[in-house]
């Protein structure tokens, strides 16, 4: 095929092999996002049962020699099988970074295969690994600002698979021309729907799309590498083509051009919370306080009322019975009853079966006070670029016609504008190492990810259990 290939496939790759980072701040923010991963990482491996049966060979005992070694594991495995377990750990209890416009995502669920030694690519090295990250990011979030797949029922890891693949074709050193095969490889895929994120269909498969979307895209850059060929015309073909057939017959928007913004203005989330709920759990912990103060308790609460993006009524605003861990984390209402009983953050223990809280009357009662009303104005905001809040305003009404101001919060504690998000993505770092591992091992890691020279392969062994010499708790 000789015809040019689709304008957005060009000017994609044209970033991925010609675009210089030089920006600091972009890899101080990388640096930050690889660790917060990497910890989600070990949480999962650490926590999840769920996850934890996910993982490992397909065939048991299997142990592939040079492979890719899972984080938080022993296992040792192929390239395609190591993308999902690393996607799964990353995402699974919904821990991990976000970002947001047009569709929503989690751009360190891109994170695998990175460790691939190759000698035809760039340096496999700390920095490259870091700028992968970055234009990783960068990807997803350009696509994710002004695309939104969702209504077309597309769920938002097709932004994980265009953004694998991509930086996993440069990773192995493929030219310009056969990265653009793979990434039209991606447009040809069936892609997943959202059915499995959405009121009471929520099913754990959302913690796993991540990893699937992973483990195809580096399946496709494999076969491109082994010679299979691109379709050009893979967006714009009439019929087929995937504007056409996915897309509502219109092309991509995009409202910027690539570089490294998405890196240094992801959300953090420093709760395993759905990051749309993050700032009313943070609003309704401050009204119990004033609700102390007044001599109130929960049984007085005759309604909360929650205002907030368009986004966040439309994923987590559900009524009804939750049938799963997955499906109550993803539910304003509950994680907002949640804290205000708790009088703390949820954890991921909270949304098990077995947690006390599942079974709380109590909980339920208050669930079903919890109203969420979409604001056209925290709408705007949340979809400007200058602004880019997350924000959510919650009011509490109580039974003898009390009424507590609204408390509003815009930024909360993971945004990059609020001045307590580094501190605390550090110390969920810290926490979530010391599930495994000593803090002295701790401390090598971090002092580790600062050596841009360090190759990729010794720093992930640092998080892999057979291989870490550091001691383990």
């Amino acid at each position: 095929m000789t015809h040019p290939y689709d304008p957005p496939i060009q000017s994609l790759t044209t970033y991925l092999y010609n675009h210089t980072i030089s920006n600091p701040t972009a890899y101080a923010s990388a640096r930050i996002a690889l660790l917060d991963a990497l910890g989600c990482a070990i949480e999962t491996a650490s926590k999840s049962t769920e996850a934890q049966k996910l993982l490992g060979p397909r065939v048991p005992g299997t142990i592939v020699p040079h492979g890719f070694r899972v984080p938080g594991t022993e296992y040792q495995l192929d390239p395609v099988k190591g993308a999902f377990d690393l996607g799964v750990l990353v995402r699974y209890l919904d821990h991990n970074d976000a970002l947001w416009g047009r569709e929503w995502g989690h751009p360190s669920d891109w994170l695998c295969r990175t460790n691939e030694p190759t000698h035809h690519g760039p340096p496999m090295t700390i920095y490259t690994l870091l700028t992968a990250l970055i234009k990783a990011y960068e990807i997803q979030g350009i696509y994710a600002q002004s695309n939104a797949f969702n209504t077309h029922g597309t769920d938002h890891v097709i932004l994980v698979k265009l953004a694998s693949a991509a930086v996993v074709s440069w990773l192995l050193g493929l030219t310009e021309s056969q990265t653009m095969a793979t990434i039209s490889h991606v447009w040809m895929d069936g892609h997943p729907s959202r059915i499995y994120r959405g009121a009471e269909d929520t099913i754990p498969r959302k913690g796993w799309a991540a990893g699937d979307a992973c483990m195809r895209a580096v399946y496709l850059a494999l076969l491109v590498r082994a010679g299979q060929v691109g379709v050009p015309s893979v967006l714009s073909a009439v019929p087929w083509g995937f504007y056409q057939r996915d897309f509502g017959g219109k092309g991509f928007e995009f409202i910027r051009e690539f570089g490294d913004w998405m890196v240094r203005n992801v959300l953090y989330k420093v709760m395993p919370v759905e990051g749309h709920g993050i700032a009313a759990v943070e609003a309704v912990l401050v009204q119990r306080r004033r609700l102390l103060e007044m001599g109130f308790g929960v049984r007085d609460v005759e309604r909360i009322e929650i205002r907030t993006t368009r986004a966040a009524d439309l994923i987590i605003n559900k009524r009804g019975p939750l049938r799963n861990a997955a499906d109550r984390d993803h539910c304003m209402q509950f994680v907002v009853a949640l804290a205000l009983l708790k009088g703390g953050v949820p954890e991921v223990a909270d949304y098990q079966d077995e947690s006390c809280w599942v079974k709380s009357q109590e909980l339920e009662s208050l669930r079903e006070r919890v109203v969420v009303v979409p604001d056209d104005r925290l709408t705007a905001d949340y979809l400007d670029l200058e602004k880019k809040s997350i924000g959510s305003g919650l009011k509490v009404c109580l039974c003898d016609g009390t009424v507590l101001p609204e408390v509003l919060v815009e930024y909360p504690i993971g945004h990059v504008r609020n001045p307590k998000t580094s501190a605390a993505v550090r110390d969920k770092f810290v926490r979530n190492m010391r599930l495994v591992f000593s803090d002295a091992h701790t401390a090598r890691i971090l002092a580790a990810v600062e050596d841009d020279e360090m190759g990729i392969s010794e720093f992930v062994n640092l998080f892999w259990l057979q291989g870490s010499s550091g001691p383990r708790l």
